[in-house]
């Protein structure tokens, strides 16, 4: 397995090219980037545009491991709007087509939600109404998918919705597509279950991996803290991707950030990756 960094986890307002230079000197392979609305990668983002990242890439001799969005917060498939539905189809579709440009070969989707709680105001979606627009979305999004060479990978998140491996393992197995499959979150896991038997049991469905920790005593959003530092049983994490053959990258997503000095998050989480990983 092969380590890599989430945007997000950096500074908000870095630079791309920042953040790939901290990235490799940090000691990471690969950098998971994000698309935005707008900015350096953003929908309208352009061929050229493309060229010059994947050029500072190569300068840095630093892999693009993944391109998640945050933008299925604010456009889900499963919207009670039809023009948030259509929009949510749209950013997928770029998505795609810009992890082929890349050379990724996942891209991180949230399939629609059915309540969000640390969103406020956000819209409360039957849940039934959720699975089936979801389901009719990601399938047709499959095709999409299979002609750029992609994968969409359903990642589990706090959306009320998926809430179980075996939900998620039956939600992709009705697709049909060998296209979808998951972006499993170790620390989103941890607030309802337990990672390891995530990955048991959705095996070789797991696309990609982000790593995160979890303090289940502290409770929502503050229970997210450092690698190592909260109730993920590491060890046996990589115990279950080990057994299943994952071989891919697994990616840090690290929030919150630190108020001072931000980029120490970044090699402290290298650090705590080479130890879960058996590097030193």
């Amino acid at each position: 397995m092969k380590k890599g960094i989430n945007i997000w986890s950096f500074q908000d307002g870095t630079s791309i090219a920042d953040c790939i230079t901290i990235a490799k000197d940090a000691g990471f392979e690969g950098i998971e980037l994000s698309l935005n609305e707008s900015g350096e990668l953003g929908l309208q983002t352009t061929d050229k545009e493309v060229r010059e990242i994947q050029s500072q890439l190569e300068a840095a001799n630093l892999e693009i491991c993944g391109l998640a969005t945050g933008l299925y917060w604010d456009y889900a498939m499963t919207s009670e709007s039809q023009e948030k539905r259509d929009k949510a189809i749209d950013v997928c579709k770029k998505q795609l087509e810009l992890a082929a440009a890349f050379g990724v070969d996942t891209i991180l989707v949230i399939p629609g939600a059915v309540g969000v709680d640390f969103i406020p105001g956000s819209e409360v979606v039957q849940y039934d109404r959720a699975y089936d627009r979801a389901l009719e979305a990601i399938s047709k999004l499959a095709a999409d998918a299979k002609a750029n060479n992609v994968h969409i990978g359903i990642e589990n998140v706090w959306n009320k919705f998926l809430l179980s491996p075996l939900e998620m393992k039956t939600f992709i197995d009705a697709t049909g597509s060998e296209y979808v499959g998951s972006y499993f979150d170790v620390g989103n896991a941890v607030q309802n279950g337990y990672p390891e038997h995530w990955i048991t049991i959705l095996g070789h469905r797991i696309k990609k991996v982000h790593f995160k920790d979890y303090r289940r005593q502290a409770g929502g959003l503050h229970g997210f803290v450092d690698l190592l530092a909260g109730d993920v049983n590491y060890p046996a994490v990589i115990e279950a991707l080990q057994e299943i053959g994952y071989t891919n990258y697994v990616t840090a997503e690290m929030i919150p950030g630190y108020t001072h000095h931000a980029n120490q998050i970044i090699y402290n989480t290298s650090a705590s990756m080479d130890a879960i990983l058996g590097r030193k």
